[in-house]
């Protein structure tokens, strides 16, 4: 018994390491070629890279829905990430030595910030509407009347913050983009195509191995969903986020995470379409609307802290936004350990 779960949780970090090793890799040569063929001067180039960060998440929830059929394992993924990598913003208030980076880093960040309050809120009151009994009422076929909707808000979203914030993403990927001068074209596409198989392999068994997990230790897939497949598919949004800072690159980091945020509210959109068995939001614990509002709640307090700018820090270098955040993600798993538990 000790063996066989010792076994799965083997399998689970070495997903995760995985995972980690090849997305900042995966992300790294994005950079490369986004320079290369002249992308970084442009809003496709930012695309690219948000796209390459969220490529797990990607993965692991079309194995979900599709393979495995573990539906809560995909959304807790997904709402999970949105947590997790707000807590990104926390390790990089930490690392930021001297001033707190909302103090640094460029106001123009509230207009992406806002977006995803209103994406991930939108989402999470799908999930908690879709659970009073009335799915017939808000949806057509098998897809959500809020699929649409999210696709619609995620490409305004889009075109408003490229309108807004063209200039100062254009240098922030150069400014990642220049540390790869020795790497060739080719050997850029080659490691690209690599390490996105990797991602893409262990994106599609990561769902099984959670499965697992959940039975052998009596967890729930939303728990299990949240709080570990959600930390495993955010690390190269991590990756990405420190590598931006050793460059000094702070606006480039953050525009990474509230990018990604709103990305996988996209994602969660198209995991309705291609979940076949009916609404995506219907069919799954209404116990992700903790997390989708905790996540909003927690977007809301990045962008008091871009307007309010505070230079003052609390505890271990890290001021009473970051403080926030971090307490509000433990609460949020929190609630989720106590419902898994009752």
């Amino acid at each position: 018994m000790l063996t066989a779960q010792l076994l799965i949780w083997f399998k689970f970090f070495l997903c995760a390491v995985l995972i980690g090793i090849a997305g900042t890799k995966l992300t790294r040569y994005a950079d490369v070629i986004s320079d290369k063929t002249g992308l970084s001067g442009n809003w496709i180039g930012l695309i690219f890279l948000s796209t390459v960060t969220s490529l797990p998440e990607l993965m692991t929830s079309i194995s979900a829905l599709t393979l495995a059929v573990v539906p809560d394992i995909a959304v807790g993924g997904i709402m999970g990430s949105c947590v997790f990598n707000l807590v990104i913003l926390v390790i990089l208030d930490y690392l930021m030595r001297g001033q707190s980076i909302y103090h640094r880093a460029s106001i123009n960040h509230t207009l992406s910030a806002a977006f995803g309050i209103v994406l991930i809120a939108f989402a999470g009151l799908g999930v908690l509407v879709s659970g009073f009994n009335i799915s017939s009422l808000i949806s057509f076929s098998f897809i959500s009347v809020y699929t649409p909707v999210i696709v619609v808000l995620y490409l305004v979203a889009m075109r408003a913050i490229f309108i807004h914030e063209h200039s100062q993403f254009e240098q922030a990927v150069r400014q990642v983009a220049s540390r790869y001068p020795h790497i060739t074209m080719v050997r850029a596409t080659t490691g690209y195509l690599l390490s996105a198989l990797v991602v893409v392999v262990v994106g599609f068994y990561l769902p099984f191995v959670s499965t697992e997990l959940a039975e052998d230790m009596g967890w729930n897939q939303t728990f299990v969903g949240t709080l570990f497949v959600a930390v495993t598919t955010s690390l190269p949004e991590l990756a990405v986020t420190l590598a931006a800072l050793r460059i000094n690159a702070l606006d480039m980091a953050l525009a990474n995470v509230l990018g990604s945020n709103l990305f996988n509210i996209a994602i969660l959109a198209f995991n309705d379409l291609i979940y076949l068995r009916g609404s995506l939001f219907a069919d799954i614990s209404p116990y992700h609307a903790v997390s989708a509002f905790t996540a909003a709640v927690m977007t809301g307090l990045v962008i008091i802290g871009l307007v309010y700018r505070p230079r003052s820090q609390l505890f271990m270098n890290i001021g009473w936004v970051s403080l926030s955040l971090l307490t509000l993600y433990f609460a949020n798993a929190y609630i989720l350990y106590y419902q898994n538990n009752s």
